[in-house]
């Protein structure tokens, strides 16, 4: 639960991309989702963006946006499961310097309790590619909205204890400035 008492909120500028052979931003029903829930939160929209289920195109878009100097974080929805289209964490985790896997786990707990078994189907992932978050969550509205509001609010919220992420964000260029982890 986030204690609003004792700290300020801090807000963050966020990029929602949407990967999609079929979305357009009129009828990206998920990208919309996740837009909406962080301005009302009172983080930024830096960017939102609909790629083609592409490899390159992905990963052209992803390191554009984390060497951004306004972008603190980047969430992706679609393309995380087994469908041939579905290329989303092939693309983004070889990007990632530092995994956290720890996403996937709660994303997938959250989402079984709603929807059993068929949470499966989902390879959520999220990682640090550089010194900028990154969160691949599924292409449904409902799972949009399960990963921002049963996640991704409390954790890029400064104000929720015991941690966030908004807290380690001036420290997350340290493993930069040592070299990568191996």
């Amino acid at each position: 639960m986030t204690d609003t008492t004792e700290r300020p909120f801090l807000p963050v500028s966020i990029a929602v991309l949407t990967l999609s052979d079929t979305r357009s931003l009129e009828d990206d029903r998920s990208g919309y989702v996740l837009s909406e829930r962080l301005t009302q939160a009172g983080h930024k929209l830096a960017d939102r963006a609909i790629v083609r289920d592409d490899i390159d195109a992905i990963r052209q878009t992803i390191i554009s946006w984390a060497n951004r100097g306004d972008i603190d974080v980047i969430i992706t929805t679609g393309g995380t499961g087994f469908t041939g289209r579905d290329v989303t964490p092939e693309a983004i985790e070889p990007l990632f310097d530092k995994r956290m896997d720890g996403f996937s786990i709660a994303f997938h707990m959250l989402s079984h309790a709603k929807i059993g078994t068929s949470t499966l189907q989902s390879r959520a992932t999220a990682g640090l590619v550089g010194t900028t978050f990154v969160f691949c969550l599924p292409g449904s509205p409902g799972a949009c909205k399960d990963g921002w509001d049963g996640i991704l609010a409390d954790q890029l919220d400064y104000r929720h204890r015991p941690c966030n992420f908004v807290e380690i964000m001036p420290r997350l260029d340290e493993h930069l400035k040592r070299g990568k982890v191996r």
